[in-house]
């Protein structure tokens, strides 16, 4: 008679379904202090900038070229910001990191260029912008919480408003599906360089074909053995 074929323990997670967890690497304390701190350097930073460059000298066609260079420039600190997701020993730290960098410049930039058009361009709004007043209209349109005392009406400035809506509407998207996609690859590159760990494995053994293979071998469990 043959032997009952014995059932072998399923190993958890390893269904075809199912995905390995990548173990998440803890920040320490310097690491999270470091995260939080640079943000908000950069962001007082760019606002100081912000009040002290000498906006009110430029031409009618500055606010133009500062648009387009800006752009240019975040989408550039943007690309250079992911490499560095990628690399970093926690990526979801510099993730963060980057979203508020961007964001923070982003926000400036445009602020430059209403106050730069409405100070070239009279009648661009309804009313003179301060650069605070510029920046105020800047966090409304891209917070889309509408507007009430200061309105868009020139069309120079009403399409740099919607320029400023159109890229807000990516980086609210596209931006932060890229993010997430730095941030699965940095921790993919950070679980492959670990040593003792080999390529679909979690625990740095092998996937136990070979072993099952040498036990059928042997005349060990899962074999038929005839009588």
């Amino acid at each position: 008679m043959r032997e009952p074929v014995t059932a072998r323990p399923e190993q958890p997670g390893g269904g075809r379904g199912d995905r390995p967890r990548l173990p998440v690497p803890r920040p320490g304390m310097w690491a999270t202090v470091q995260a939080a701190v640079r943000p908000l350097l950069i962001t007082a930073g760019l606002i100081t900038a912000y009040y002290l460059l000498p906006l009110d000298s430029r031409g009618a066609g500055a606010a133009s070229v500062i648009l387009a260079l800006g752009l240019l420039g975040v989408g550039l600190v943007f690309a250079w910001e992911i490499r560095a997701i990628m690399r970093s020993p926690y990526p979801r730290l510099r993730a963060v990191e980057a979203l508020v960098a961007t964001l923070a410049l982003f926000l400036m930039l445009f602020s430059c260029a209403y106050y730069i058009l409405d100070s070239t361009t009279t009648g661009s709004f309804n009313e003179p912008l301060t650069r605070t007043d510029a920046l105020y209209f800047t966090l409304s349109t891209f917070s889309t919480v509408g507007y009430g005392d200061i309105v868009a009406r020139s069309q120079a400035a009403r399409l740099v408003t919607m320029i400023q809506m159109s890229c807000g509407l990516l980086l609210a998207g596209i931006a932060l599906r890229v993010l997430t996609g730095a941030v699965t690859a940095g921790l993919l590159r950070k679980h492959s360089a670990e040593p003792g760990r080999t390529a679909g494995t979690d625990d740095g053994a092998s996937d136990g074909s070979e072993s099952s293979e040498s036990s059928d071998d042997s005349g060990g469990p899962g074999r038929d053995v005839e009588p």
